[in-house]
């Protein structure tokens, strides 16, 4: 029998996707699953590493049941992922020793600002890797779990830690532990990998004080990834790609050829283009990365790239914590309404990809106002504008944050993670194996709002 379908598993910042592609190259199928964010004070983003994958896994076992599909109808899966987002788990028991640090949390701004203080360093990072020292990167944020989490530094010195970006997490979970592997796109992101020799390069995990036995093996990514055995997942499919979302992207979009770009538009945007198989330089902060490769190519294909990091978010943002819209798509309306943005200014430096602190939003009432025309809500304290949900009479419905000035737990993420996919989620507080000082640390996550997952299941 002949397989009729490929699968391809997208694997965002805000959610999870499985998408079904038949043979003639059409998308004929398609489950997508959020997942809650965790901020544990400001600047700081985490992710459970529990529910990104049950909700990935949530989404492939909807799609091959809802299609009927048996293993031999499927050819191959293929993987895309949110990039420097980082997961640090025990080899022998599989369990993750904190949530996974995102690629938007600025944690590690000052290590990484002490690093940037000297230019040889800088200079050095930036001819092995392609980039600058940032905390973007997922170096800083594996620094930051092993010397902050209680006996992580102990454990990976004795080999019994790995680390991987979100691929090398799926994939591991994917094949019960049996492949420890991400691709050349992703591995570029660590800030850990030699783009010109094509390796993991010790005097970076020195420089972070990093065993290099916690890594993955890089394969290409057009490469074996092994075969799922995930118990309750479709058996013996190939996992037969790999790439970081942006590079992911930039395949798909055929740029194939030096000068050949793209831009994507998501939680952020992101424009890469295709310099061929010559890492170039950027006199103007862009940044040299890997792009993913076609079977059989010849060597390393590279791209520039420049980030916009809040784009979507910040419409989500204006949406949700701020109330001025109902939905996104009211944002092009008020956008188009008036002339110019009347002084209102929008997250800086580190929201435009260049690191740094963040400014604050400064919003002139009256042009809030203007936008907002003669609409008035309930309890709106800026005249025109939606009020924020809790202070009542957003839609008629009833407060949404509780006293205090915070969403009760169970109502903030209740819905984002569908309840038939939390039943395969364990409450992170056990699967941490109770570490308290990790609590300590992020309690305002890990005393509540994970129990508020609990509970909502």
């Amino acid at each position: 029998m002949t397989a009729r379908y490929v699968i391809a598993l997208d694997q965002g910042t805000t959610s999870s996707r499985a998408v079904l592609v038949d043979a003639r190259g059409r998308a004929v199928g398609a489950v997508q699953n959020p997942f809650p964010q965790i901020y544990p004070q400001p600047g700081w983003v985490e992710h459970s590493p529990t529910y990104l994958l049950s909700s990935q896994l949530g989404a492939l076992t909807e799609l091959v049941v809802s299609h009927g599909l048996a293993p031999a109808d499927i050819a191959g899966i293929g993987i895309a992922n949110q990039r420097e987002t980082c997961v640090v788990w025990n080899r022998e028991t599989a369990r993750p020793v904190s949530n996974a640090i995102v690629w938007q949390c600025r944690r590690t701004a000052p290590l990484i600002e002490q690093l940037a203080a000297d230019p040889q360093t800088v200079r050095a990072i930036a001819e092995r890797t392609g980039l600058v020292p940032d905390a973007y990167f997922s170096a800083s944020k594996i620094k930051w779990i092993l010397d902050n989490v209680p006996g992580a530094r102990e454990d990976a010195q004795a080999g019994k830690l790995v680390f991987g970006t979100v691929d090398t997490w799926l994939i591991w979970q994917l094949t019960s532990g049996k492949v420890h592997a991400t691709d050349p796109t992703n591995a570029s992101r660590t800030m850990l990998y030699n783009i010109h020799e094509m390796r993991w390069d010790p005097w970076l995990f020195d420089l972070f004080d990093i065993p290099l036995s916690m890594a993955p093996e890089v394969r290409p990514s057009a490469g074996g990834f092994g075969l799922t055995s995930h118990p309750g997942v479709v058996e013996g499919v190939p996992i037969l790609g790999v790439a970081g979302d942006q590079q992911a992207a930039l395949f798909g979009q055929r740029c194939f050829e030096p000068g050949q770009a793209k831009n994507t538009y998501g939680t952020g945007c992101f424009l890469l283009m295709h310099t061929g198989g010559k890492a170039c330089r950027s006199s103007h902060g862009l940044l040299s990365t890997l792009a993913a490769s076609a079977p059989g190519a010849a060597g390393p294909e590279y791209a520039l790239e420049g980030s916009v990091f809040t784009a979507g978010a910040l419409v989500q943002w204006l949406r949700d914590e701020l109330g001025l819209v109902a939905t996104a798509a009211e944002t092009e309306e008020l956008a188009e309404s008036v002339p110019d943005t009347g002084g209102v200014h929008g997250p800086g430096r580190a929201a435009l990809g260049r690191g740094g602190p963040r400014r604050h939003l400064r919003v002139d009432a009256r042009h809030v106002a203007r936008a907002g025309g003669a609409r008035r809500a309930g309890g709106a304290r800026v005249p025109g504008a939606r009020p924020r949900r809790g202070d009542g009479g957003r839609r008629g419905r009833a407060p949404a944050r509780a006293q205090g000035g915070r969403r009760r737990v169970g109502e903030r993420f209740s819905h984002a993670v569908p309840k038939r996919h939390l039943a395969h989620a364990a409450c992170p507080s056990a699967e941490y194996g109770g570490n308290s000082a990790w609590r300590g640390v992020s309690r305002r996550v890990g005393g509540r709002v994970l129990e508020g997952h609990r509970a909502a299941a």
